[in-house]
């Protein structure tokens, strides 16, 4: 009698993109190209670290909503490290972001183990 052995191979790839100080009308279309090319490269899962941010505005949070979206279509997903920023972190919560990303702490970007 002989071995059947069956393997599969998972390959997973997560994009970080940190941003600092202002994620607004002016900074927002940058950010938008930036994710449009990454998903078309077939990247469905992002990390998004707010952690230095300053201010959202509404052009901000689309570009947010619309990466979610398009990654969840894709069967990935995205996460947000959250603002420290008080002002940003309001803006957050206040248009109920903390009920539809996942919030992870900076230290979780990469699994433990790396």
């Amino acid at each position: 009698m002989s071995v059947e052995i069956v393997t599969t191979e998972y390959v997973l790839r997560i994009v970080t993109i940190a941003l600092a100080g202002r994620l607004d009308a002016f900074e927002a279309p940058a950010l938008r190209k930036k994710c449009d090319d990454y998903l078309a490269s077939g990247v469905t899962h992002f990390v998004f670290d707010l952690s230095k941010i300053s201010m959202l505005d509404s052009a901000g949070l689309a570009v947010l909503v619309s990466v979610l979206k398009r990654a969840r279509l894709a069967e990935g997903d995205v996460r947000l490290v959250w603002p420290r920023e008080e002002a940003a972190s309001r803006i957050l919560k206040l248009t109920k972001f903390d009920q539809v990303f996942v919030s992870i702490e900076s230290s979780q970007i990469i699994p433990k183990g790396f």
